[in-house]
């Protein structure tokens, strides 16, 4: 069997959600059955890590796809042809888009429909092609995989036809996020804080992910608390960030922002598990990653409370309206003032963490694709 796998998100430099789901299902997926061949689609030079076993057959298929224009070509002129060539029995994207113009059964990830809620979030042609092509790439595809329960009811309510073909694998947690020891996270606390406890809210920097609500909330804490903690956010800018950068040059307590950049996936791991609390207030979220990472880490979190991250996290994590400056500053102080709350949640984040595995993952992916091609 040949499957042939999207992996244009397999960035050496820039490895974030789609990059790593392909990263660790396939990792799997590939050293699990050297008896069928994999290619893997790059559209520019990849990196030889992410040639994950021999029977894996790396190809290039250029333009490189970074804009709307460039994604119509890539897909449904460049793919076609390359499947057609290798002989392909199955063709498996991440990223919500597939091609419309091959006749090779699809299997399509769709982790959100973040476009639809938060059309402000990307660019105008990028929302007009989200807008236009997704409808077609849900009746196209053979099967669709989402990424929690949350994003199958809102996929179903806003696209009826994916509701026969859908089915539900979470995300993993990748091992590198686990406790660290005292030493380990007070070396941490060095290197980024001087030493000071943090709260951390990871992710790239754009507008869905809630920054300016978060920089407000934080600013209320510090008002009323006098305290030392600082807040570290952990991603790289994004798009539309320039307010949030420019509102942090006047913000009373920058000081007490640090913002660190893209970070490799080791480095964040200490740094997540170094935190006192994950604080992940983002307007819309199909999964959460950094949520299941804290908890894997036993860090304790406070996250939104009107998306996939409260079926995520469960009762192991603090909620607030993520709208409301108040109500995330509350948690702050409550988090801060209760030791034995802070350190409940981070008991109850570690057992709840166990239901997010990557090799549970990988597998249902598996199933997925024999489905696809049967």
């Amino acid at each position: 069997m040949r499957i042939a796998v999207n992996t244009r998100f397999l960035l050496k430099e820039y490895l974030e959600g789609y990059g790593y789901f392909i990263q660790e299902i396939f990792s799997r997926l590939v050293k699990a059955h050297p008896e069928h061949e994999f290619i893997f689609l790059f559209d520019r030079p990849y990196d030889p890590k992410f040639i994950f076993g021999k029977n894996v057959t790396p190809v290039v298929v250029g333009p490189a796809a970074r804009h709307p224009l460039l994604w119509k070509y890539w897909y449904d002129f460049k793919i076609p042809a390359v499947l057609k060539k290798y002989k392909a029995d199955v063709f498996f994207s991440p990223d919500g888009f597939c091609s419309l113009r091959t006749r090779v059964p699809q299997c399509l990830v769709m982790h959100d429909l973040a476009f639809l809620h938060f059309p402000k979030g990307i660019s105008g042609p990028q929302l007009r092609f989200y807008k236009r092509n997704t409808p077609d790439y849900i009746a196209k595809a053979k099967t669709l995989i989402t990424v929690s329960a949350f994003s199958k009811a809102d996929i179903i309510e806003h696209y009826p036809a994916a509701s026969n073909k859908i089915r539900v694998i979470h995300n993993g947690i990748r091992s590198s996020f686990h406790p660290r020891s005292f030493e380990e996270r007070e070396t941490v606390k060095q290197q980024y804080t001087g030493g000071k406890e943090y709260f951390l809210c990871t992710g790239s920097l754009h507008p869905r992910k809630n920054g300016m609500n978060l920089l407000k909330a934080f600013s209320l804490f510090k008002k009323r608390q006098q305290s030392s903690m600082k807040l570290v956010l952990a991603g790289r800018l994004a798009w539309k960030y320039e307010s949030f950068t420019e509102s942090l040059k006047s913000y009373k307590y920058r000081d007490d922002v640090i913002l660190t950049g893209y970070l490799p996936e080791e480095e964040l791991a200490g740094l997540t598990a170094a935190a006192y609390a994950m604080v992940y207030p983002s307007l819309y979220e199909g999964f959460g990653l950094p949520v299941a990472e804290a908890m894997q880490s036993g860090v304790a979190v406070i996250t939104s409370s009107n998306s996939a991250t409260q079926e995520i996290a469960g009762e192991a994590a603090l909620y607030a309206d993520p709208t409301d400056i108040n109500a995330i500053a509350d948690q702050l102080k409550r988090i801060y003032k209760d030791e034995t709350l802070r350190s409940e949640l981070a008991v109850k984040g570690l057992e709840q963490s166990k239901a997010f595995s990557w090799d549970t993952a990988a597998a249902q992916c598996w199933k997925a694709i024999e489905d696809t091609i049967a």
